[in-house]
């Protein structure tokens, strides 16, 4: 299974369409509607109650990140908490794992939220082994994108959904 994020996604949406962020074979965690904000949908394998604890490890780890940033600004530490648990939990953010770095950071968990939705670098859905991103936008497809998109398709085997 693989990934391609692509700028024509926000095309469709700006146009009313709604977008599924989904495996074939797995239930959705997120939706981006036609008015473009992200919604969490539960899925058997991602709610709020889902258990997720950093391991002995990356606690030690999350003590060396925070040691870079002073008391009273925590909150910048959430880039690099969320890059860790995404990491622990195999390329994907869940969304008690969200929960657990705001818990660390003081924040309230709809910042971190913001931050994971915001940055495409976070998946918040499970992802296959490899993920694959295109450049579609508008400087990418005049280079030939698109071009580079379909090629992929074709040595893949894979199928874009927009």
């Amino acid at each position: 299974m693989c990934s391609v994020r692509s700028s024509a996604l926000r095309a469709f949406v700006r146009q009313g369409w709604s977008q599924q962020c989904v495996r074939k074979d797995l239930k959705t965690t997120a939706k981006l509607s036609a008015t473009g904000s992200v919604q969490h949908i539960d899925a058997d394998y991602n709610l709020e109650t889902t258990p997720f604890d950093f391991t002995d490890e990356n606690y030690g780890e999350i003590r060396k990140i925070m040691k870079r940033y002073p008391s009273n600004y925590k909150s910048s530490g959430v880039i690099p908490l969320l890059d860790l648990a995404q990491r622990q939990c195999g390329g994907w953010l869940p969304l008690s794992a969200m929960n657990k770095v705001a818990k660390i950071l003081d924040m309230p968990p709809m910042r971190v939220y913001e931050v994971a939705t915001f940055y495409t670098m976070f998946n918040r859905t499970k992802i296959g082994k490899y993920n694959v991103q295109v450049c579609t936008t508008t400087p990418c497809m005049v280079r030939g994108g698109y071009d580079i998109l379909e090629t992929v398709e074709k040595h893949l085997g894979v199928k874009v959904k927009l």
